[in-house]
């Protein structure tokens, strides 16, 4: 096998994988026994598909692993086994080192290191102990012995002799004596239903039929068959295997191969059916069509039911068939549905995609200069093309962030364990989706923000009691849309922030002066600065003060930002606003002086110009009155140094911001319309720039700078307010 076919088996086992985590994280109600069945069938198919596709890979390690968790799996759905929490978490770690086996397996490693060979012993005794098999002795060929054993029950064969049996010198005493060369006999009977009276008998034909009981464990329905082919014309013969072969059946349907296959040739396959009892059933389900033809209000019987009805398989056998041949349907229609691409490809093709917008952008601007309407209709359409490819190679990067929520089950119910706390996980938004690029760098940032809401967020179990709340804590994660930007939020209802404990611990720390006023936003904004701690104890989960200031700069290096609502005694809402994506997005360009910005469109609330009755008489004022509104504004000029020349004709502008409920204004010298923006990223000397968050590369070849609407944004409003609170004071 090549490199990119174990690639594919990787990527497919980490599919899996990621299945069978979300399948135990569903059994939250192990109370609930069809739930806890189903969740479990999910769990074996995911591990089964695994165990074969390592198998053509040759990875020994992953397919004797596998098959001893698919043994315990066995028990627990032939109600042998019940599931709890303890083995709950056994399959989560062993879901995790079948995780470490596949890597391993990737990596062309020679065989297991001596810490995965330890961890696949404790594991394998572990689950051994659940079949019964005294630890550390078991090979995985024993295991297969002890769980596809049959119990002691017998085959049943019905022959019916024809009437010309005899006459064409087949003796049925001889294959009957035939069957013990494969079995042992336990029990026959005759049956003479079909002798007729004695006046009607004919010495030369046969009247017999037998019901034979078999002890042949190791047999098949095949070799059975066989015994009788010479006499399959002249007999009907039906085989009824052992009750516990039913389960032999049906686990074989369940490992076939993933092939479009009828169910009358699921059956044959699994050795349910012969193909001889296959073509009687088929025969005799045409002669039924027949008879429909005849009265339309029939319908022909499937052939499950008429090889149940001829007594040839049972019933569990064919509901196991159609329940195979259903999820092979489904999954051929996913497999129509979506196409695995490689993630490089995406970025290479969403690359081209920007070099695409800002090459139309440069014809757009030269078939101006031309001044040819044929040219320049053109160009609009061409545009419109080119938007509308922009939008579908961006969304082909979007996934759900459910997925990413999805992790911190396993994270809540483990760190629960831990800090002996009952926590619920509440997930919402999980639909919303994000630029793949994001979600994964946000994963760390979000884990970090779940295992501090249970740490220190939630109160004990007995705290709780005394302030009256519910033993049970809840964390939430949610996910939706606002203003063009992502937000996902972190709640927990414990005992929120102190804030008194918080300053306190700042003064300590000389991050604050004495007597210094604080927002109480700025006041739980401490909690990010490095080393920054109120916990009384150090635990192994959090508490050293490391990691909220990771969080905050993995936050913002995504162009995100991160706000703080608390109330002590009543929880905390940690809200992480991130830009939709960080390749295209769609802009409002602007000149300033001799330089031109580009804003944020889905920020742009209104464009106003700021005449005089808006300034209401104050030239020195940075607010204005809108539509009975207090807006703050501020020139960019001033803030970035530009060169503006204003003459006679000059008017200023006001492009209105939104950004997380809050409004602002800047002044600028032109509004130039929208632009699509390519985003590139500012360079090392730049990084730190405040109030910028990007670049751009215009039509004419010129570079624009990408406002920082969030920066500025606070910037303004925080200028404004005192402005307009001394404005006020002096009214």
């Amino acid at each position: 096998m090549s490199d990119d076919s174990l690639q594919i088996f990787a990527d497919e086992a980490e599919d899996l994988l990621g299945v069978a985590e979300q399948a135990l994280l569903n059994l939250d109600d192990l109370d609930n026994e069809a739930d806890t069945l189903e969740g479990i069938n999910d769990l074996f198919r995911t591990f089964h598909t695994i165990k074969g596709a390592a198998g053509l890979f040759g990875l020994d390690s992953i397919v004797d692993f596998t098959h001893i968790v698919e043994s315990v799996l066995g028990k627990v759905r032939e109600g042998v086994l019940s599931v709890d929490d303890d083995m709950v978490s056994l399959f989560l770690l062993s879901r995790d080192h079948l995780n470490n086996l596949v890597e391993n397996g990737l990596s062309d490693a020679d065989g297991m290191s001596d810490e995965l060979k330890l961890v696949d012993a404790e594991l394998v005794d572990k689950l051994n102990a659940y079949l019964g098999v005294p630890a550390t002795t078991q090979t995985a060929a024993e295991s297969k012995n002890s769980v596809e054993c049959v119990d002691n029950e017998n085959w049943f064969i019905s022959l019916r002799f024809g009437p010309n049996a005899l006459r064409n010198g087949m003796d049925p005493a001889s294959f009957i004596g035939y069957l013990s060369n494969i079995g042992d006999i336990n029990n026959i009977r005759l049956i003479d239903d079909a002798l007729p009276r004695w006046r009607d008998f004919d010495p030369e034909n046969c009247y017999l039929g037998f019901e034979i009981e078999l002890i042949a464990p190791d047999t098949d329905k095949d070799t059975i068959e066989e015994v009788f082919e010479f006499v399959q014309d002249d007999c009907k013969i039906s085989i009824l295997p052992p009750h516990s072969q039913i389960d032999s059946y049906i686990r074989m349907i369940e490992e076939l191969d993933e092939e479009d296959m009828r169910i009358g040739d699921i059956l044959v396959a699994c050795g349910a059916i012969t193909s001889n009892e296959k073509d009687d059933v088929l025969n005799y389900q045409d002669h039924l069509a027949d008879k429909v033809t005849a009265d339309s209000n029939q319908k022909v019987p499937p052939l499950g039911k008429v090889a149940v009805e001829q007594h040839v398989v049972e019933q569990e056998v064919v509901d196991a068939a159609l329940k195979k041949q259903g999820e092979l349907k489904q999954q051929r229609v996913n497999t129509q549905q979506t196409i695995r691409v490689n993630a490089l490809k995406l970025e290479n093709l969403v690359d081209l995609v920007g070099e695409l917008v800002i090459g139309s952008a440069n014809s757009e601007l030269n078939a101006r200069r031309l001044g040819d309407a044929d040219l320049n209709e053109a160009m609009e359409n061409l545009l419109r093309l080119v938007e509308e490819v922009r939008d579908t190679a961006l969304g082909l990067r979007m996934v759900q962030i459910g997925e990413t929520f999805n992790r911190y089950k396993r994270v809540v119910r483990e760190v629960s364990r831990d800090t002996g706390k009952d926590i619920d996980l509440k997930i919402n938004g999980a639909e919303t989706e994000l630029d793949k690029t994001l979600i994964e760098k946000i994963g760390d940032p979000l884990m970090h923000l779940v295992r501090n809401a249970i740490d220190h967020g939630i109160e004990s179990p007995e705290q709780r009691v005394g302030t009256g709340k519910p033993v049970k804590g809840t964390v939430s994660l949610d996910a939706f849309h606002d203003s063009g930007s992502i937000v996902i939020q972190i709640k927990d209802d414990g005992g929120g922030l102190a804030k008194d404990k918080i300053i306190s611990k700042a003064l300590e720390k000389g991050l604050i002066q004495e007597n210094q006023q604080l927002s109480d936003q700025e006041v739980f904004r401490l909690i990010f600065e490095a080393g920054f701690s109120t916990a009384d104890q150090v635990s192994n989960l959090s508490g050293r003060g490391v990691g909220m200031d990771v969080v905050r700069r993995n936050i913002e290096s995504l162009r995100g930002h991160i706000e703080i609502e608390s109330e002590e005694g009543k929880g905390t809402t940690i809200s992480i606003r991130l830009p939709l994506t960080l390749a295209i997005i769609d802009g409002f360009q602007v000149r300033v002086g001799d330089a031109q910005y580009i804003v944020p469109l889905d920020m742009v609330d209104e464009c106003i110009e700021l005449n005089e009755s808006l300034r209401g008489g104050d030239e020195q004022a940075n607010y204005v009155n809108l539509r009975g509104e207090i807006l703050p504004f501020m020139h960019l000029s001033e803030l970035f140094g530009s060169n503006r020349v204003i003459d006679e004709k000059h008017r200023d502008n006001i492009v209105v911001v939104q950004f997380a409920g809050k409004k602002a204004g800047f002044v600028v010298d032109e509004l130039l319309g929208e632009h699509q923006t390519v985003i590139k990223p500012l360079g090392k000397v730049f990084q730190h720039l405040k109030g910028i968050s990007g670049a751009t590369i215009l039509g004419s070849g010129e570079v624009a700078m990408i406002i920082d609407i969030p920066e500025m944004v606070n910037r303004v409003v925080s200028s404004g307010q005192k402005q307009s609170g001394v404005a006020k004071a002096i009214h």
